[in-house]
């Protein structure tokens, strides 16, 4: 089985949570016993996480030899020029080594089925924002957001898209759906 998640903001990717306030987990969206997260979604990213109940498909999604592509849309603080595009394209260095190359392009807007963020993401008059999509073939610890920032376009609001061949699409924050797997 395979779940197709569209993870709110401020949900942890697990099914349960021992700090003090708890925060919002898995458990609260989602009634399939026995799946667990593919992959994982920062707590402050939204968007696609794919859960499964087979160990071997889980494998299959998350294996780094794989390279498989994930798609980010990102709302990020300032106005990206080509050089600094033209960065995320040929790779950047982080502390923990250098990426590979990103599939980078910049967005006139936020797409127009894009949905608010409940809390906003904090509107400054003086500070321009825009939006990028941004695809990798590797999945670091908040590789995406660490990216951005090494190019002085610090992320704002990061929403995953794609993983593969499997597509957020219509689906609405909070909501999910069971597909077949396509692999």
């Amino acid at each position: 089985m395979l779940i197709l998640f569209n993870k709110p903001f401020h949900v942890l990717c697990q099914f349960t949570d021992r700090s003090q306030p708890p925060r919002r987990t898995l458990a609260q969206f989602i009634d399939v016993p026995q799946v667990y997260p593919a992959g994982r979604l920062d707590y402050d990213s939204e968007g696609l996480l794919l859960l499964t109940d087979d160990g071997a498909l889980a494998n299959h999604l998350t294996d780094p030899r794989r390279k498989t592509e994930k798609t980010y849309l990102v709302q990020v603080e300032g106005e990206p020029t080509a050089a600094q595009l033209s960065q995320l394209r040929k790779g950047i260095h982080l502390n923990d080594g250098p990426t590979a190359p990103a599939q980078v392009r910049r967005l006139d807007n936020a797409p127009a089925w894009l949905w608010p963020r409940d809390p906003p993401v904090r509107f400054r008059k003086t500070v321009p924002d825009a939006w990028i999509e941004l695809t990798i073939s590797e999945g670091r610890n908040r590789q995406v957001r660490r990216m951005t920032a090494a190019v002085g376009l610090p992320t704002l609001r990061l929403l995953r898209v794609r993983v593969g061949e499997y597509m957020l699409a219509e689906l609405a924050p909070g909501h999910y759906r069971i597909v077949e797997a396509m692999t």
